[in-house]
């Protein structure tokens, strides 16, 4: 078993594990993900996206992608987790806890301030995985979520034109 960087050649078990998360959070309908758009994400010339994988037996069974977000408040950047999955047969072998230890040692060696995530809360198994490695929810804070028509709707109204703002007077 061992972790690492994704390389090219792990993009297509990546989408199938990005798809088995899908289907374990009870949305299988809702991911759309190809094989060209996480390829584009991961390996552009500037990535926004990153990612490492966790093998057993020279098999990707598991996965962790990642991007930067950055804390106003401490002044650095920290790792904001998108996704994590281990295939179910090969949970409780260390490899989950592995992907999260190799970010956790990205932030310490970039300095980096924290490294986060999101957990459905109907996910009792993985919450309780989470706090068995010192993680505490974040319960005081709300997700809040634009997609689709409410997005599309905010982002063409008249106040996201940059030439209509006026800048603040000097």
């Amino acid at each position: 078993m061992s972790v690492r960087r994704v390389e090219p050649r792990d993009v297509p078990a990546v989408v199938e594990l990005v798809y088995a998360l899908a289907r374990y959070e009870r949305e299988p309908d809702a991911c759309h993900l190809t094989e060209e758009q996480l390829q584009a994400a991961l390996f552009a010339p500037a990535p926004a996206l990153f990612g490492h994988v966790a093998e057993a037996d020279g098999q990707v069974v598991g996965c962790a992608l990642w991007f930067l977000n950055f804390s106003t408040w401490t002044g650095v950047h920290g790792i904001y987790l998108e996704d994590l999955f281990v295939l179910p047969e090969h949970r409780g072998s260390g490899l989950g806890r592995a992907l999260l230890a190799a970010l956790a040692a990205l932030c310490v060696e970039r300095g980096y301030g924290r490294l986060e995530w999101s957990v459905l809360d109907w996910n009792e198994p993985s919450i309780g995985f989470y706090r068995s490695l010192g993680a505490v929810g974040m319960d005081e804070w709300t997700t809040f979520r634009l997609a689709g028509d409410a997005l599309a709707a905010l982002g063409s109204s008249p106040a996201a034109d940059p030439s209509t703002t006026s800048a603040p007077a000097r």
